[in-house]
């Protein structure tokens, strides 16, 4: 009998395996992680999990444009939370760049925040009533997103 990889192929699954059970850790492979969410249309990507890493990684799949934005907006909330000495502004940094992943990565609600950006940016002044109705749509939006991700 060869070798374990002598004259064959060895799937990295197989040699994480051979290698955990060596140094004495049971191998157990990552089961995808299933949300159970109302329809919302095709869907660009799958929801990423809550973690910086995981939005950052899903920010540049779908929106890579926004990469920078969200670079400055974290050393700000960086340097604010070293000053005041509180999380909470790390915590909010996540679910705001959380909720702008979800908008991107659902065209329906991609669609309805261009329509209300483009009539907010249309109107002539704050009074314009276009620009109200704007606003409204864009706050809806934004909720609908932050609900999405912080259930």
């Amino acid at each position: 009998m060869p070798a374990l990889g002598e004259g064959r192929a060895v799937s990295p699954a197989l040699l994480s395996a051979v290698a955990a059970t060596v140094v004495g850790k049971e191998h157990r492979p990552k089961e995808p992680r299933v949300t159970t969410q109302p329809d919302h249309g095709q869907e660009l990507i799958p929801r990423p999990e809550r973690t910086p890493d995981a939005v950052r990684v899903a920010l540049a799949r779908i929106a890579p444009h926004r990469l920078g934005e969200m670079e400055r907006h974290k050393e700000q909330v960086l340097a604010a939370a070293i000053a005041d000495g509180k999380i909470g502004h790390l915590q909010h940094w996540l679910t705001y760049w959380h909720a702008q992943v979800e908008i991107e990565r659902r065209p329906d609600l991609s669609a309805r925040h261009r329509t209300a950006l483009a009539a907010v940016n249309g109107t002539g002044s704050k009074g314009d009533p276009v620009f109200r109705s704007g606003m409204n749509e864009l706050t809806a939006v934004e909720a609908e997103a932050q609900r999405a991700v912080t259930v």
